[in-house]
């Protein structure tokens, strides 16, 4: 049997709704095999994060040498990146190994509103990560970080759009919500604009959902579906994992990664 591949690189998430746990669930269930690159553990839950714990560069080098000397990925999401120093060896490893397909989820603010990203590594992250991207996907405020541009509306966020991927040299998809719009994203890619309409799901657990979709996004692309179809496909995903209503945790919880698992692999044990 054979399957395709993509390699997840970001933070590990202790409680399991985002970050690499999110990474690896969401490849799995959308038909890929999974492998990762830790950048840094974190100590948080669905309230927050409390600690975090970068990988050496060395080290983040040596994870990055293993998987593509052996199972090249087909897809490369990458995620939380804090520093300047790691930003630039995934870099350098994506030049060296001609990755392809990659997916950047520019990761700057958790959801709970923890800052991820150090702020002198945004410059690295704009010069040496974005212009090697397939496509970005920022919410509005990290698209407000990347394009010095206030977004209110639909206009604002085309004007965003087109900016960022004008500037860096990249596809640009702008994730809605954060009191937009209606969850609906938009896609600037070679110059056109397309417009994935969304329905705003009524859960108020939504912790790793920018993970989740980036790395639906790079599963799709590994299989060998078009950008828009990919797009499109990962936000049907992410909409049916919300759909499940999962309620863990005490803050703003996971979505239900697992929720088209039959039945039969789900059901708990009695006696």
């Amino acid at each position: 049997m054979k399957l395709k591949t993509a390699l997840t690189i970001a933070g590990s998430d202790s409680s399991g709704g985002a970050g690499i746990q999110a990474d690896l669930k969401t490849m799995t269930m959308n038909g890929v095999f999974a492998m990762s690159a830790i950048t840094a553990l974190t100590a948080q839950n669905t309230t927050g994060v409390t600690g975090i714990q970068e990988s050496t560069p060395e080290f983040l080098k040596m994870q990055l040498d293993a998987v593509f000397t052996d199972i090249f990925p087909d897809a490369v999401k990458i995620g939380m990146v804090s520093s300047t120093e790691l930003i630039r060896v995934i870099a350098d490893a994506l030049r060296t190994y001609n990755a392809r397909n990659i997916v950047v989820d520019p990761v700057m603010v958790a959801t709970s509103g923890s800052a991820l990203l150090k702020s002198d590594a945004v410059d690295t992250l704009t010069q040496e990560l974005l212009p090697l991207a397939t496509v970005i996907t920022p919410n509005v405020p990290e698209a407000q970080i990347l394009s010095n541009l206030a977004i209110t509306n639909r206009d604002e966020m085309i004007t965003a759009a087109k900016t960022i991927g004008d500037r860096y040299g990249c596809n640009v998809l702008l994730k809605g919500g954060h009191s937009v719009n209606d969850a609906n994203d938009l896609l600037y890619a070679d110059g056109a604009l397309t417009w994935f309409e969304g329905k705003r799901i009524d859960n108020p657990n939504t912790h790793g959902t920018g993970c989740t979709l980036s790395s639906a996004i790079a599963s799709n692309l590994a299989k060998g579906y078009p950008l828009t179809e990919s797009v499109k496909r990962a936000k049907d995903y992410i909409s049916g994992a919300l759909a499940a209503m999962l309620d863990v945790g005490s803050g703003r919880g996971p979505m239900d990664h697992a929720f088209t698992l039959p039945f039969a692999y789900r059901r708990e044990y009695h006696e």
